[in-house]
């Protein structure tokens, strides 16, 4: 009995070891199908809007709806990379600026707490390589994107070939043995779990990148518009997306204007304006429907960042939640399933 139980054990690790292993080295294939899944979710919650409206219901067909969101979905995802490309131009030309005002700063706190910073930790060339750095990370990161958009697509395209005839074969699967209803109603619950987790976190994301931009407009930083879309986007990193969002624009106001107020300034109102959205307005809107625990949460963000990077973070929620509705549907991983949801109840 205890070999047994240890060769299962075994077994166990031996697999996950081989689904990491997987994750990690087939990154670059399952992270398009996973957007293309993601986007046909949501392409699949907006028609099923559009189609409360009987003309669209009746006159449209679904093949048009599915290219029109498509194509939508894809000039978002292209408008969004050229103005960050844009803006990311706009402030290199304006390095210069930036580097003097960064030394007043310095030569401010050197002057309070008796110290030489530029001296003793920056030079020129350090801030010069940490700004080259991140400018070169964030085009690698759009031009991957970019890259990944024709796999999507391709993805996408197939996934809506094979929606017409996907429960049909459900039904010759799962018939005789009377699982068709359970199987079905898991994936129904799926879908509507990460539709309604990326239609709450996609609004929240909105509202919070265009108050933010609003104030940091009238504050006079550079760039707002760019400063809002990194918001938007970090928005979909739980927990920590929200803190950098906040400490991003900050920090960029203290270099551009070279006082501590501006940045202060901003600090408090984009700070307040996650921790009222954050913490008021997206917990009576996600509800329930979330159901995992804050802790699993956080070892979630940090293990899918493992694996797939900022992708993963953003991608973490979703996926554990998927992992939590399909646990607790088979009695093997019931238990699993109770520790990572939230109060149990799955």
């Amino acid at each position: 009995m205890h070999i047994n139980t240890l060769s299962k054990s075994a077994q166990t690790c031996i697999v996950i070891a081989l689904i990491i292993i997987g994750l990690i080295y087939g990154k670059s294939l399952l992270l398009p199908l996973v957007f293309a899944m993601i986007f046909w979710v949501l392409i699949r919650k907006l028609k099923s809007t559009i189609n409360k409206i009987s003309l669209f219901r009746k006159y449209v067909p679904d093949w048009a709806k599915n290219m029109s969101l498509t194509i939508v979905i894809v000039g978002v995802i292209y408008f969004v990379s050229s103005v960050i490309s844009l803006n990311i131009e706009t402030l290199i030309n304006g390095y210069d600026m930036y580097e003097k005002n960064v030394q007043t700063v310095l030569d401010s706190i050197n002057t309070a707490f008796g110290m030489d910073i530029k001296a003793n930790i920056l030079n020129e060339q350090d801030i010069s390589a940490t700004i080259s750095g991140l400018v070169e990370t964030v085009a690698s990161s759009l031009t991957n994107m970019v890259s990944n958009v024709f796999m999507i697509l391709l993805y996408m395209l197939f996934i809506f070939l094979e929606e017409s005839n996907f429960n049909e074969k459900l039904k010759l699967i799962f018939v005789e043995n009377g699982k068709y209803q359970d199987i079905s109603s898991t994936l129904i619950e799926l879908e509507n779990s990460v539709s309604n987790y990326l239609g709450v976190k996609t609004l929240v994301s909105l509202i919070t990148a265009s108050l933010s931009a609003i104030a940091l407009l009238s504050i006079g930083v550079d760039a707002p518009i760019f400063w809002a879309l990194i918001i938007f986007i970090l928005n979909y990193i739980p927990t920590i997306g929200s803190l950098i969002a906040t400490l991003f624009p900050t920090i960029f106001c203290l270099f551009q204007f070279g006082e501590v107020t501006p940045a202060l300034l901003t600090l408090i109102v984009v700070g307040s304006i996650q921790l009222i959205i954050g913490n008021v307005l997206e917990p009576k809107l996600v509800g329930n429907s979330m159901n995992i625990s804050a802790l699993v949460a956080i070892i979630a963000l940090s293990f899918w960042g493992l694996i797939w990077g900022t992708t993963g973070m953003i991608l973490s929620v979703p996926i554990t939640v998927i992992m939590v509705i399909v646990f607790s549907k088979f009695d093997k991983t019931r238990a699993i399933a109770i520790l990572l949801s939230d109060k149990g109840n799955v």
